[in-house]
């Protein structure tokens, strides 16, 4: 089994404020609030979820290639 990270650097399309995030393992999140400038934003088109589109490492469930990930 492959090992998998849970946690990614997340840099906001706005203002470029990065921080490092603890990504949930069951789920995928869409919605994520910047703390430096309060926008709130959501994955590009295509990708299942913020860190998938904005991160420095995919969401778990990507990592894993797991067949229940809410894009498929």
């Amino acid at each position: 089994m492959a090992n998998i990270s849970i946690e990614s650097e997340i840099t906001c399309p706005h203002c470029g404020h990065q921080k490092v995030e603890i990504m949930p393992t069951d789920a995928c999140q869409y919605f994520y609030d910047c703390e430096s400038c309060k926008t709130v934003f959501k994955p590009l088109q295509g990708d299942c979820c913020v860190f998938c589109s904005y991160g420095t490492v995919p969401c778990p469930p990507i990592q894993e290639n797991s067949e229940s990930c809410c894009s498929k």
